[in-house]
């Protein structure tokens, strides 16, 4: 019989465990899946697009930090919930510009560009050659919900997940 104050496990890993787990691999599959479809599906990224990839970014840092601690310890734990904030913060763009793309909410009004030419005549080649993505056009969907969409309910889930599972970590220690 295992006693009330045992973490609880589930497949040999505990609450903390399994959060620092999620805290990691979901950046990591929705950036890849970011950058797939960039890279291999031909949809360019707009600036909003850019904001939520920029977040969950910033999160795979304290993420990779949780795991040089042991994972009930509280170091890990306090990256672990950094982390799943970071997340959270792409949801909300990924909500916003979901938001945008379906008129509620105003979006981006000038025009942004990077350039990475030397001279005129390479940043002139560039700007003819670059796509125009606009952040309140849907590039791709899948059952009427854009990739900002799926990004801000994935993102937002998981956050929670994340926050639950760690808080209630927190209350088995």
């Amino acid at each position: 019989m295992a006693s009330a104050a045992a973490p609880v496990r589930s497949g040999g890993f505990d609450r903390a465990g399994i959060a620092r787990m999620i805290a990691l691999l979901l950046p990591l599959a929705l950036l890849g899946g970011a950058y797939g479809s960039q890279y291999f599906g031909g949809l360019h990224p707009c600036e909003m697009c850019w904001w939520q990839r920029y977040a969950h970014m910033a999160a795979l840092i304290p993420a990779v930090l949780a795991f040089t601690a042991p994972a009930n310890s509280l170091r890990a734990r306090d990256l672990t919930f950094l982390a799943a904030i970071g997340i959270a913060v792409s949801g909300a763009f990924g909500f916003y510009h979901a938001g945008v793309e379906r008129g509620i909410f105003e979006g981006i009004t000038t025009c942004t560009a990077t350039a990475k030419a030397t001279s005129t005549q390479e940043l002139l080649n560039e700007l003819m050659h670059a796509p125009i993505v606009r952040c309140d056009q849907v590039q791709w969907s899948f059952l009427g919900i854009s990739m900002a969409g799926w990004n801000a309910i994935i993102s937002l889930c998981g956050a929670a997940v994340i926050i639950g599972l760690t808080l209630t970590a927190r209350r088995e220690r």
